[in-house]
């Protein structure tokens, strides 16, 4: 069984927080940021509830969890106030790694800004033998991050995220983070050929390296370099892709984090579709949510189906009408989610069901009948 989780939150009670709320979602695994992910401030980590958060991590079966390292860290900045910041808060967050028992931190590896690939690449890699130089009382490995190529970012490729590792000195260290919605944005085609692109990666890179996946679909068509995430299922990349990523045979052994938005109208008091996503790829819906919610999705796919709407077209139509309307500047920018959801709340389909509920319904119904069976 792949190990699924999702980004949770360590705020008041630290790590104890994020194993409750990932054990809310049926997670097996999770991920955190140590601290806020935008600026430095930071909580001593032996006041973070850890053995709290381990007993019930325990108690839970969840033996293994990542920690992502904050935004802000930019080892590729050509400005050097900017470069010791990212080298020495880096360290910090690996020492707080550490001292969780998490072996991996995940890293976007950094932009270039006013400079070029090639400076930032010998930037990121410089910076990482001076971060790794520092930690080596540690037993954490730097997870580099596939990125989409939007604007300066460097590990837009496969290339550059192994230009970076031979240029490190120590790099047994270095492991990669690979994300679904960055490779897809960045024009690997995962839909039609995953093994295809594993293959590439393991010329390139080797599949050994890889220590994490995100499980993020993609509110944009193949090498877009947008990096903006959409729910399983409703966005370019859809259900059967990440699907197979989740139980690809040189993946599934491996921790998945959904790092997937809340699409809706109460944004603030609602959560993402973590628990219905995380069931859907465990291939545990009845288990989690019971005859009566697969009761429910069949009755959604009775209405849509009347009404002549299939879940992919509906999807990339969407899509496709999102961006002629931005073209020509109109204003109803509700993503396929949220249009769903207002067609069943007219439809008055299940009145006495939260916002969120009916959107962890549909959720399933995006993957498709195929999906219940499993």
């Amino acid at each position: 069984m792949p190990k699924i989780g999702s980004h949770v939150s360590f705020s008041d009670k630290g790590l104890l927080n994020a194993a409750e709320e990932a054990v809310s979602y049926g997670s097996s695994t999770f991920m955190i940021y140590t601290g806020a992910p935008q600026n430095t401030r930071r909580k001593p980590i032996e006041s973070q509830y850890i053995e709290e958060g381990k007993t019930l991590m325990d108690k839970h079966g969840i033996d293994e969890i990542i920690v992502h390292a904050p935004y802000i860290i930019n080892l590729g900045s050509y400005k050097e106030d900017t470069f010791e910041l990212a080298v020495n808060f880096l360290q910090e967050e690996i020492r707080r790694t550490d001292y969780l028992g998490v072996r991996n931190i995940v890293l976007h590896p950094g932009a270039y800004t006013d400079k070029d690939a090639e400076y930032g690449v010998n930037r990121i890699a410089e910076g990482l033998n001076e971060v790794l130089a520092g930690t080596k009382d540690t037993k954490v490995n730097i997870a580099l991050e596939t990125m989409a190529g939007k604007g300066s970012e460097v590990g837009r490729s496969f290339e550059e995220i192994a230009a970076i590792i031979e240029k490190v000195e120590d790099n047994g260290r270095l492991t990669v983070c690979l994300d679904t919605c960055h490779v897809h944005d960045a024009g690997y085609d995962i839909i039609n050929d995953l093994d295809g692109v594993l293959d590439h990666f393991d010329r390139v890179v080797g599949l050994d390296r890889i220590a994490v996946i995100h499980l993020n679909d993609s509110k944009n068509p193949r090498g877009a370099s947008k990096d903006r995430h959409a729910p399983v299922g409703s966005g370019w990349i859809g259900y059967e892709a990440m699907n197979n990523v989740v139980h690809h045979d040189k993946l599934k052994h491996l921790p998945m984090i959904l790092e997937t938005p809340w699409i809706g109208k109460e944004d603030k008091t609602q959560r993402p579709m973590y628990e219905a996503e995380i069931a859907l790829l465990s291939r545990n819906l009845n288990g989690r949510f019971g005859d009566d919610f697969l009761d429910h999705v069949e009755r959604i796919d009775h209405l849509l189906t009347k009404k002549d709407i299939h879940h992919r077209d509906f999807i990339l139509n969407t899509w496709d009408l999102l961006k002629t309307d931005a073209k020509a500047k109109k204003t109803d920018g509700r993503e396929p989610m949220e249009r769903l959801y207002d067609l069943l709340h007219e439809e008055r389909l299940f009145p006495d069901l939260s916002e969120e509920q009916i959107n962890q319904r549909l959720t399933v119904w995006l993957a498709g009948k195929n999906a219940l069976k499993k």
